[in-house]
């Protein structure tokens, strides 16, 4: 993080000095958090109130151990020590410090979003990026409205780029986060039903995620899956609108696939600036939309071709996203960071280019999902029934249906249990070396329980 002084941080958020130590002159902070145990010398402590913890309770541990400073939305009780700022609220001074921050220290910035594929997108727009560019990005998937503002204060004065991944699960929250960032351009993966709990239907999903435009003008380009059928029909007056996908329809696509297995796919890109060859190490057809997303995002700030097909080459991915692990003869497709019912089937997809002689699916609660919840999972037990698997283990009440739907299409080799934990208990009893082992489930089950289970034999 670059500087930032105490007349910075009262300017960004209109807090008060309420407590003050002997001197404030020159005081400075070249780091913010909001976790008491990452405090150190030079911090400024940010106490955040959730629904089970209180940062405020924190405030003189942090001070003693090392801060600089804190934030309070409380009257403070005289104890404190060190420099205390008063603000309204200390989740939306983080927000404005780092729109102050960010406009302070300024850097062209790719935003993604979208229901299914951010996080991977992110990874290879970055990987391009980084071929030209020295490029900061979103860690791990800091993507809301804690996560974001996180990761602008990570922007060094090095960087000449940034890469910033924007989730949501409310109407509003890739508003408020696209006005702290300012993206200059803005990518939309797709339109699942991620989420659908709270947005009501895919169109409120659509309505969300564009979200994700607030404040652009001409200046502006948003790229979109073209092949989305919510997606395709973006249209925009105000700012360019780009598409991407595998139909020729498209601003860029994708053409003469080769399938490489688990191993990874490759592909000509095809754009208005010529055509070359590209392949990624990443699994499934899916992946090739972001690919394709990332190779616009380059083509935008004119990283080369060549550039472009060495970052998508040479891509790190974010773990457990399709992640191969082989342990012991044992292949473990480790999928369980989160979960969609689009991004069970493009996973059940990718199994099937295993060539380990048994496959089991390992599926567990898609959570959020709200009314929609009981016929999502019955359908890709009705879709899992036909995609070709070995045996289904389900985990959790909801993925209970997964099972139903696929024993109503004649695929009995089944086993349900109630939790994670109770699977993980049986684990050891039913894999053995040959097998390919999908692990999958929304990121609340804690099915990395069941990956670490496996790999433990």
């Amino acid at each position: 993080m670059q500087t930032l002084t105490v007349n910075d941080i009262l300017r960004a958020t209109g807090g008060e000095i309420t407590i003050k130590s002997s001197s404030i002159a020159g005081l400075e902070f070249d780091s913010i958090t909001t976790d008491s145990r990452k405090v150190k010398d030079g911090v400024l402590f940010i106490p955040l109130v959730g629904e089970k913890f209180d940062g405020h309770d924190f405030i003189k541990s942090a001070i003693e151990h090392g801060a600089s400073a804190a934030l309070t939305e409380r009257q403070p009780d005289g104890d404190e020590r060190g420099t205390i700022m008063r603000v309204k609220d200390t989740k939306k001074a983080l927000g404005d410090i780092a729109r102050y921050y960010k406009k302070k220290y300024s850097v062209p910035v790719v935003s993604i979003t979208g229901s299914v594929g951010k996080t991977t997108t992110k990874d290879l727009i970055y990987a391009v990026l980084a071929e030209h560019y020295n490029t900061h990005k979103t860690p791990n998937n800091f993507n809301n409205d804690i996560g974001v503002p996180l990761t602008v204060f990570g922007i060094e004065a090095e960087h000449e780029m940034a890469v910033i991944e924007m989730g949501m699960n409310h109407f509003g929250e890739i508003a408020y986060l696209a006005d702290i960032v300012k993206p200059d351009i803005a990518i939309i993966t797709n339109i699942g039903m991620s989420h659908i709990e709270n947005l009501g239907s895919q169109e409120g999903i659509l309505k969300a995620k564009m979200e994700i435009t607030t404040g652009f003008t001409d200046k502006n380009t948003l790229y979109v899956n073209g092949d989305d059928k919510f997606l395709k029909t973006v249209q925009s007056d105000a700012y360019k609108v780009v598409r991407f996908g595998l139909d020729s329809s498209n601003d860029v696509y994708a053409k003469d696939i080769v399938n490489k297995g688990l191993c990874g796919i490759e592909f000509t890109v095809v754009s208005g600036m010529g055509e070359f060859r590209a392949e990624i190490m990443q699994p499934g057809i899916h992946n090739v939309y972001n690919a394709l997303a990332a190779v616009c995002a380059g083509m935008h700030f004119g990283v080369t071709a060549g550039e472009c097909a060495a970052g998508l080459r040479n891509c790190e991915y974010t773990s457990q996203r399709l992640e191969v692990i082989n342990h012991n003869g044992i292949e473990i497709i480790n999928d369980c960071y989160n979960s969609s019912p689009d991004s069970v089937r493009a996973a059940l997809k990718v199994q099937q280019l295993s060539l380990q002689p048994r496959k089991i699916a390992v599926l567990g609660d898609i959570l959020e999902m709200g009314e929609f919840a009981e016929n999502a999972h019955y359908d890709l037990g009705t879709d899992a029934a036909q995609i070709g698997i070995d045996m289904l283990i389900t985990a959790g009440a909801s993925a209970a249906k997964i099972a139903e739907g696929a024993k109503a299409n004649g695929f009995m080799n089944v086993k349900v249990y109630d939790t994670t934990d109770d699977a993980c208990r049986e684990i050891a009893g039913i894999i053995k070396e040959g097998d390919s082992v999908l692990v999958k489930a929304s990121h609340g089950m804690h099915f990395e329980k069941i990956t670490e289970a496996i790999r433990s034999l």
